[in-house]
């Protein structure tokens, strides 16, 4: 059994216009799903991914009315994102025309990176990665060649590496391969990967025992979710985490993929979720996440549902 690479990662904003402006206007990504929190129908669940709304290229977002988060260590603490080397010039640039707050292009872990910040205080790192196998969006204001390719790596952050390292090799079946110095203080950074490997594979363990426990809130990352081929697999690791005696939600339908949850020792809630069936199942591929779309279960309540949501445009 083994995970595929990163397939989503969830974060909070407490301004949904105004991130939804963010991540298509600046970021240039495609507003796939509209939809509401399946737990919590008040909040806008928004998902801006590639142009085909790919497994791996996912960002999505809970809107909920809190304060900015309180940083510190029990977190996914930064979300990379893929793009080829020669595009972080022109992000640099435009970033820094946006007015959001950047560092400089530098290599990190054998990579060219960039780090910035989203108006909310997203930290975000641009990763160099090979050009090719992309899905652009047609209508994004970013050009084809410079818009942004998927997820990854993923960074969290842990106080003790031992028990979160058990976890993800043992149970998860995560591969080991490298550290290095982190820049942002602490520990290394030791370096997991799945599948075939590669930045939309890894997931870097920043051991950072000096912080304080972070409070999550506008700005921070919910969890993130880890990719496996259908419903078939969520089953398959329903049972292995059971025979691990991890506490997991159970097997849960999200209509657009099938998903289970767990926290694993360091405090940060993982997912693993199916690349089927995709966000094209309840609406047309071509205006898909341009409506407010509702799993079945909700449909009976869209008008009252609707009416309870600020507008987005």
């Amino acid at each position: 059994m083994n995970l595929n690479g990163i397939h989503h990662l969830t974060a909070i904003t407490a301004d949904a216009p105004a991130n939804n402006r963010f991540y298509t206007e600046t970021l240039g990504l495609r507003r796939v799903k509209k939809t509401v929190n399946q737990d919590d129908t008040s909040a806008y669940h928004l998902f801006f991914a590639d142009g085909a709304g790919s497994p791996g290229t996912d960002l999505t977002f809970f809107d909920w009315p809190v304060a900015r988060e309180r940083r510190g260590t029990h977190s996914i603490s930064r979300t990379g994102l893929r793009v080829t080397e020669a595009s972080l010039e022109y992000w640099a640039a435009r970033l820094l025309d946006k007015g959001l707050t950047t560092g400089e292009i530098t290599t990190l872990d054998t990579r060219a990176t960039l780090d910035f910040e989203d108006p909310e205080g997203q930290r975000f790192r641009l990763t160099a990665d090979q050009p090719g196998g992309t899905h652009p969006w047609e209508r994004s204001p970013v050009p084809t060649e410079h818009q942004i390719r998927g997820l990854g790596p993923i960074t969290i952050s842990v106080p003790h590496f031992a028990p979160t390292e058990a976890v993800l090799t043992g149970v998860m079946n995560m591969r080991q391969v490298r550290k290095y110095a982190s820049p942002d203080g602490g520990d290394q950074v030791h370096v997991f990967e799945m599948g075939e490997g590669g930045p939309a594979a890894e997931l870097h363990v920043a051991v950072q025992p000096g912080l304080p426990i972070a409070r999550q809130g506008a700005g921070a990352v919910h969890h993130v979710a880890f990719r496996v081929p259908d419903a078939a697999a969520i089953h398959d690791w329903a049972q292995r985490l059971n025979e691990f005696r991890v506490p997991s939600s159970g097997e849960v339908e999200r209509y657009y993929f099938r998903s289970l949850y767990f926290r694993e020792p360091g405090g940060n809630l993982f997912e693993i979720a199916s690349d089927t069936p995709g966000f094209a199942v309840d609406e047309p591929f071509e205006t898909m996440g341009e409506a407010l779309s509702l799993p079945p279960f909700l449909e009976p309540r869209l008008a009252q549902i609707e009416a309870g949501l600020k507008p987005l445009d």
